[in-house]
């Protein structure tokens, strides 16, 4: 699904940096959109494939972030822990699949995600 375009092993590797680093944000405050968005920024000009992996990544990270803030607040309804709980888990399971997935060369979507950058 990558277009027939030859991908080279800079570019799968970066593609998967592109998912995996967004597991900072389980170390460092914000390191879930932080990570994919340095990724993006550095090599986003060496082609499509780091570029809609890097945009995809980020997307989802957003959407994620958004999730988390929402149950946060409903936390003072205790409902908001377990969504948080899932949110986490959802996320780490995801960005794994992800990683591997674009490691071997495919196109990877997230899913229930908001496309903010196109």
């Amino acid at each position: 699904m990558n277009n027939g375009i030859q991908l080279t092993h800079n570019d799968k590797t970066f593609g998967m940096l592109a998912h995996l680093s967004a597991l900072a944000g389980f170390v460092i405050p914000f390191g879930n959109i932080i990570g994919p968005l340095l990724v993006w920024l550095i090599k986003k000009e060496g082609g499509g494939w780091i570029d809609r992996q890097g945009r995809e990544s980020l997307n989802f990270q957003i959407t994620v972030f958004i999730f988390v803030i929402i149950s946060g607040i409903l936390t003072a309804v205790f409902i908001g822990y377990l969504l948080l709980a899932l949110a986490a888990a959802f996320s780490f399971v995801m960005v794994i699949i992800a990683s591997v997935k674009v490691y071997d060369g495919q196109d990877f979507r997230y899913p229930f995600c908001i496309r903010f950058l196109n």
